[in-house]
């Protein structure tokens, strides 16, 4: 069953040209750097109902292509979801809706994937804070599109980590 839309795509005014963030306004949010930079820039932030769309240019010189796969590069699932907890990371780390040095997955859920996404596609995401338990966990829902067509979806669960949390 495919879920709701969390945004109608057709009322959306997207502009690629001009992100409320660009990729140097999200590093100062998000940690990840080099090949782990999953996000292009953020297009729409909806403090209200708790709503974010982003998107990632996926270029033919992703850390991925020659091995995913040989002669025939289709973005692997679990980087789609890489991007999608980016985009709820920098929406979770921008507002302080958890505190926490970083958000890191807490688990995922009714992930699926519809559509294969191959270089020199642009992937919006999209993702809609469900719940907060403060300081704890907050759960969100996902979605990414490709030439208006929803490629994948799920849930997820953010946590909070700290620096000087100890390694079990």
């Amino acid at each position: 069953m495919r879920p709701q839309q969390i945004y109608d795509l057709e009322e959306l005014e997207l502009d690629f040209d001009n992100p409320l963030h660009d990729l140097q306004e999200i590093r100062k949010v998000n940690p990840q750097r080099h090949e782990m930079e999953q996000l292009t820039g953020i297009l729409q932030i909806d403090r209200e109902n708790d709503k974010i769309v982003g998107y990632k240019e996926v270029t033919d010189k992703e850390f991925w292509i020659q091995g995913h796969m040989p002669g025939f590069p289709l973005m692997p699932g679990v980087v789609l979801c890489e991007c999608a907890a980016q985009l709820a990371g920098f929406y979770a780390r921008k507002f302080q809706i958890l505190g926490g040095d970083f958000l890191g997955f807490g688990g995922m859920s009714e992930v699926r994937f519809r559509a294969p996404v191959f270089p020199g596609s642009r992937l919006v995401l999209m993702a809609r804070v469900d719940r907060v338990r403060a300081g704890r966990r907050a759960e969100f829902s996902f979605q990414g599109y490709v030439e208006g067509k929803m490629v994948f979806s799920g849930n997820m669960i953010g946590v909070p980590i700290n620096r000087d949390q100890e390694i079990a």
